[in-house]
């Protein structure tokens, strides 16, 4: 009997409105574990290479993990994938909620959809068992009303929904999937790949939980994380994400007017702080955390945010705040209620408005391109009327709800090189040119520009708890800088990157501060296994191995592992400005090679090596990559 798991995918064949399961045996979900390592299999196996990321035959998975739904706190989040709309590679993302858990607690260890339905559908699963039904009526409606009409369909308010707006039936190229309303699986396109499968919603209700082989253990590391929390999580737990945004500001880590200038003048309006004490009615938390570090907001006038879709988090409130030089704080407010209704990735959404502020400001873009907008850093009209533009598609927006990468080429007279983006993806909102190791996440991350991918290196400046627990027990005995870029920076940004990737595997959240070893104890109390780190660390390796692997058989090259030109140059305010501070093109080159060789990979071509898909027990990949050294 296995604990933690059912042993059960549920398949999901929309084309022929067909229902079915694969079961696998305890080698396959010991080596995969869930999310982002089950993803990157089901892709790797059942995707051609070069099919159309949104036609029929693209894979769209959902991949709780193990860890998925055990009642402590972080283990409410669930991975999605499929191949991207945006970079066309492998896209990953992870959300919270409590969609994942119920999910899991309805009997099903992930969901494979393929083909496309004739006509708008949602999936309804419960207690072991699913099926297709018509959501034509629901078609075109926004997020919230999506939720409110899937539940009075099934008949069950506790239903849990994951579902796209119009920007995914749309077919914006960076559309989310919401769970929950406020949870967003955002980056890589996910909602457009649901949308073009005709799928407007997933719902979930579960009172068949997996039993654990350790249960006491399982309720005494929880209650043990709760405590810590005060400690461990502090600043999340009373102000959410971005509580060291003036911090960040000074230190030069603000993006700010698309990533031009280092330095945003009147960041204290826009900080969590500031939303506390004017437009935040609460803090919520996701499935069982303790943590509750969700921002609730309402505001009424000149605007409206309404309160169920949350607030704006930290990379939401730079994206349309300092990133669109913005300090009106009502305004990104309204950003997110609108990003949140179409269904929006609001990083991407928020650098695309920027990108098209500094066209316009460039002289590439006219007011007669933009409808007579005249989208100046600071305009909160101008900025919320792109955000409306891209999700309905009309106007610039059409064009916009490409993405920056693919904008720019359509626009050109220079717009490419104001497209921050990598891999077609754009960059989240921290500031390469301080986080050097940050800037080579963003390069060699398979699903494009992922802040998430390893660790902040300015953690790691000083001797204190970050390295005491997150760097010394991988080896990492001595403060750096957070700008420097050496191999033993490359070494941590690699020991990072598996870990993370581990955790979206598991899948559990960052934030709620777990350590090594009790990742490793409650993995154990659950499945019964005797896991270690060290077998973690090559779970996320594994992981992305495979990403790697997917994107080979792709046509991606190092030459795809790129940053744009501005970060190779210093910003044009701030902290790094003063002190000349950007990145070294050569410098990163031979970073990123030194990544690759560290990962097993051939240092000058990227692919992994036979050797190593058979140290991480995929070798049949080796027959799938050209270019691949059998030695």
């Amino acid at each position: 009997m296995p604990y933690g798991y059912y042993g059960k995918i549920l398949r999901v064949d929309l084309t022929h409105c067909y229902i079915s399961e694969d079961e696998h045996d305890e080698v396959w979900y010991r080596r995969l574990v869930g999310g982002a390592a089950m993803s990157a299999w089901y892709l790797l196996k059942e995707l051609k290479p070069g099919i159309d990321p949104l036609g029929p035959d693209n894979r769209l998975v959902i991949a709780p993990g193990i860890l998925t739904g055990v009642p402590a706190s972080g283990m409410g989040r669930n991975g999605v994938g499929a191949k991207s709309p945006m970079s066309g590679g492998i896209a990953k993302s992870e959300v919270a909620g409590f969609f994942g858990a119920e999910l899991k607690h309805a009997g099903f260890d992930g969901i494979v959809i393929e083909g496309a339905a004739d006509r708008p559908v949602y999936l309804w699963i419960q207690d072991g068992k699913a099926e297709i039904r018509d959501a034509s009526a629901m078609w075109g409606l926004p997020i919230l009303e999506t939720e409110a009409a899937v539940r009075a369909d099934v008949g069950d308010k506790l239903a849990r929904v994951a579902c796209i707006g119009p920007a995914g039936e749309r077919l914006v190229r960076f559309a989310c999937i919401l769970n929950d309303l406020k949870s967003a699986a955002g980056r890589g396109g996910l909602g457009a790949v649901m949308g073009s499968k005709n799928l407007k919603a997933i719902a979930a209700r579960g009172r068949i939980p997996p039993t654990y082989a350790d249960p006491e253990t399982v309720k005494s590391l929880a209650r043990m994380i709760a405590a810590e929390i005060p400690t461990r999580a502090r600043a999340n737990h009373e102000y959410g994400t971005g509580a060291a945004m003036v911090g960040f500001n000074l230190a030069g880590n603000t993006p700010c007017r698309n990533f031009r200038d280092g330095y945003f003048e009147n960041v204290a309006p826009i900080t969590p702080q500031a939303i506390k004490e004017t437009i935040r009615v609460g803090m919520e938390s996701c499935y069982a955390c303790a943590v509750k570090c969700k921002k609730v907001v309402k505001v009424d006038e000149p605007w409206v945010a309404d309160p169920r879709y949350g607030g704006p988090e930290y990379e939401t409130l730079a994206a349309f705040g300092n990133n669109c030089g913005s300090d009106n704080l009502k305004a990104i407010a309204r950003a997110h209620h609108l990003c949140q209704a179409y269904g929006m990735d609001t990083i991407s959404t928020g650098g695309t408005v920027a990108f098209c502020f500094e066209c316009f400001e460039k002289g590439i873009l006219s007011k007669a391109d933009l409808d007579g907008l005249e989208p100046v850093w600071g305009n909160a009209e101008a900025m919320l009327a792109l955000v409306e533009m891209i999700g309905e598609r009309r106007g610039i927006g059409d064009l916009l709800a490409e993405g920056t990468r693919r904008a720019a080429r359509r626009i050109g007279n220079g717009a490419e090189d104001l497209a921050m983006q990598a891999k077609g993806v754009e960059l989240g909102m921290h500031e390469p040119r301080l986080k050097a190791g940050m800037g080579l996440g963003y390069v060699v991350a398979n699903h494009g520009g992922d802040h998430c991918t390893g660790f902040m290196d300015t953690f790691f400046e000083k001797d204190g708890p970050n390295l005491t627990n997150d760097g010394k027990p991988l080896g990492i005995l001595e403060p750096m800088p957070a700008s420097e870029l050496s191999t033993r920076k490359v070494d941590l940004f690699a020991q990072g990157h598996r870990w993370r990737t581990a955790t979206d595997s598991m899948v559990f959240c960052y934030f709620a501060a777990w350590r090594y070893e009790e990742v490793t104890r409650l993995l154990n109390a659950v499945t019964g296994w005797n896991t270690s780190l060290e077998e973690l660390m090559l779970l996320g390796e594994r992981a992305i191995t495979m990403g790697r692997a997917f994107n080979v058989r792709e046509g991606f090259s190092p030459v795809d592992d790129s940053l744009p030109k501005r970060f190779f140059s210093p910003p044009t305010r701030g902290a790094l400005a003063d002190n000349g501070q950007a990145l070294d093109s050569s410098e990163l080159e031979r970073a990123k090679r030194t990544y690759y060789y560290l990962m097993g990979w051939d240092p000058e071509t990227g692919v992994p090596t036979a050797v190593t898909l058979e140290r991480l027990g995929v070798g049949w990949i080796a027959d799938e990559l050209p270019n691949c050294r059998r030695y």
